[in-house]
């Protein structure tokens, strides 16, 4: 018998999370019945996604969302063997008993010299996320100019060096000094401080004079109004988040952008990375190439300890973290 640990939503989140809201609780697994396997996590994620969804997709009690990197300990699945690597929406544990469901392994050719937390971050959902909305959604050409906002997170700083190579000018947005330098070193055309510019329209403006081809959206809000009217005519939009908007406690509202959607004839798509999922292994094994090309670059944000899972998350959703968010057990 094992003894996991794993981390319950207490409460529903009712504003910006708290301590209070999680609780950490012990139990007892059985052992792996045939077809089942027994995996142990390795590496965590916490990622923005997790404070929307845990209202429409949890309830008090259960067990927090999440995708890990696990080492199997025990199987009788021979689709996973002792000893592989395995991607797995688990949630927040320290060991799972798995019937499979919700389990991926990972590239049998993954190169040794490649840290795995890779799996769950800029090789795993966040940079699918960031390809997938630059080739499937906005579908980018070269000599196009593109904007993200967040370009420092675990989506933003894929989203700018992907548009890079594929040749276009990108625009950055960072909450911190040292956020801008790291995506200046990335190869970023034009980054700047959101938080310290006197007009975030003039910085927008600076950056890029004739406006914008193509918008990578992962903030929304306020952010999101002040960008439209700078869009360029037939601009495409991708929404793939709205970190401004998680925590609020009353909606925001307005100014609304009808007009600027009709007058600039914009094309504005929300998308969920899951969509182009039996794309996944092909798309996975082209960003690894561009990784051992050296054209591909990632930081992490790595706290240690399955016990700091909440601080972690909370600390995330402040935009502590510089690149992936992860937890190391």
């Amino acid at each position: 018998m094992v003894q996991a640990k794993s981390w319950i939503l207490k409460q529903h989140f009712e504003g910006f999370p708290k301590d209070s809201d999680f609780e950490l609780k012990q139990e007892q697994l059985p052992e792996p019945k045939d077809g089942e396997v027994l995996v142990e996590a390795v590496f965590l994620s916490v990622d923005p996604y997790m404070r929307p969804y845990s209202r429409v997709r949890m309830q008090p009690g259960d067990v927090m969302i999440g995708t890990q990197v696990a080492k199997v300990i025990q199987s009788n699945n021979p689709a996973f063997p002792v000893g592989c690597h395995v991607v797995g929406r688990c949630g927040w544990r320290t060991s799972t008993v798995s019937d499979g469901t919700g389990l991926t392994r990972v590239l049998n050719d993954w190169p040794q010299d490649v840290p795995l937390s890779l799996a769950i971050g800029g090789l795993g959902m966040p940079g699918l996320t960031a390809l997938y909305g630059l080739e499937e959604v906005l579908a980018i050409k070269p000599g196009e100019t593109l904007l993200v906002n967040a370009a420092a997170g675990a989506v933003g700083s894929v989203v700018g060096q992907i548009a890079k190579l594929k040749g276009c000018k990108v625009v950055g947005s960072a909450g911190s000094d040292a956020k801008v330098a790291y995506l200046k070193e990335l190869g970023f055309d034009q980054v700047f401080n959101y938080k310290t510019v006197p007009s975030l329209e003039e910085a927008l403006k600076q950056a890029s004079p004739e406006g914008y081809d193509c918008f990578f959206d992962n903030v929304g809000g306020l952010f999101s109004s002040v960008v439209l009217p700078q869009m360029k005519y037939l601009g495409r939009i991708a929404v793939c988040g709205g970190i401004s908007l998680y925590n609020d406690e009353e909606p925001q509202t307005g100014p609304y952008p009808h007009l600027n959607m009709i007058f600039k004839e914009l094309r504005m798509e929300g998308f969920l990375v899951g969509r182009w999922e039996h794309k996944n292994e092909e798309s996975l094994k082209r960003m690894l190439a561009w990784v051992q090309e050296g054209k591909l670059k990632f930081r992490e944000h790595v706290t240690v300890g399955f016990e700091n899972m909440p601080a972690a998350f909370m600390g995330m959703l402040q935009g502590e973290n510089t690149g992936k968010a992860i937890i190391k057990v």
